[in-house]
């Protein structure tokens, strides 16, 4: 895997609307009496209404990927994490690493909502590495990722594309509202005089319902 240029657009940015909320057992007090000229003090009854307000739903970390499964190509390994390289483009596993992916940190972790980034390598100067056999991978082929709590979560193939590393690849970072996962590695011609690949093999996968 190489660096290339790409524009990264990894934000999500998700809006959770809550409606219809209402805190279970929770009634409000009820008025006193008015005495005279006296007017309800508003403060105070926000008071009484925030001691009985009881959330309608939790919210709870989505645990880090530590391993992807890919049976259809063989593929069952840890997972490094990855940042930026200092020119700004993603990072990609070391140059010994060649038998583990890395999973972009700084983008969404798999089974939120956004696509999640697993990078690695296609081949090293001693053979074929962790992601030599990607491009064989079809839609409905499955990956699973194992989380840090000894969940899972399961990916469906969509579709395997090559793209040229000049190419934009907004498809692979750009934010979406449901959970997604893309796999990237080299591919396609061999270029000698920058010992580099000129393309990249990407894998759209979506979450399994």
């Amino acid at each position: 895997m190489t660096r290339s240029r790409r524009g990264l657009a990894v934000g999500v940015a998700a809006l959770a609307l809550l409606a219809g909320c209402s805190s279970s057992g929770a009634h409000p007090a009820d008025p006193a009496p008015a005495t005279g000229s006296q007017t309800p003090d508003p403060a105070a009854s926000g008071l009484d209404a925030a001691r009985g307000f009881r959330s309608a739903r939790g919210y709870r970390a989505t645990p880090l990927p530590t391993r992807i499964i890919i049976p259809k190509i063989g593929v069952a390994s840890s997972l490094d994490r990855l940042g930026r390289a200092p020119d700004g483009t993603v990072e990609v596993p070391g140059p010994d690493r060649w038998e583990v992916p890395g999973w972009y940190e700084l983008g969404p972790r798999p089974g939120e909502f956004g696509s999640a980034v697993i990078l690695g390598h296609v081949d090293s100067t001693r053979g074929s590495a962790v992601f030599f056999r990607l491009r064989e991978l079809r839609g409905g082929d499955e990956i699973e990722v194992t989380r840090a709590d000894g969940s899972s979560v399961r990916f469906v193939v969509q579709r395997t594309e090559q793209y040229d590393k000049q190419r934009p690849t907004d498809e692979v970072y750009y934010p979406t509202l449901t959970s997604a996962l893309r796999l990237v590695t080299c591919g396609g011609e061999f270029d000698y005089s920058t010992g580099h690949y000129r393309s990249n093999i990407i894998v759209f996968a979506t979450i399994k319902t």
